[in-house]
């Protein structure tokens, strides 16, 4: 069973994901990307982008349906 701060992760990142694809067109984050996002209070969050999504590929056989059909509607490289 996922925890509530496990849950609210995956929606920050998967936000980021979103802010990234919107703007490049891609999801072809390289491993070391950080992107920079607004956090709940509007400061600046850096998130590590890069790494999240390698490792997010690497667990895919773990991934709920619903978190990964979020994914390839973004192109997701699997």
């Amino acid at each position: 069973m996922e925890s509530e701060a496990q849950a609210d992760r995956w929606a920050t990142h998967l936000a980021t994901a979103r802010q990234f694809h919107a703007r490049e067109g891609h999801l072809r984050v390289g491993r070391n990307h950080v992107e920079d996002t607004a956090g709940d209070g509007g400061e600046s969050v850096s998130v590590r982008l890069g790494g999240w999504s390698d490792n997010t590929r690497r667990r895919s056989d773990r991934l709920t349906p619903e978190r990964r059909a979020a994914l390839d509607a973004l192109g997701m490289r699997w």
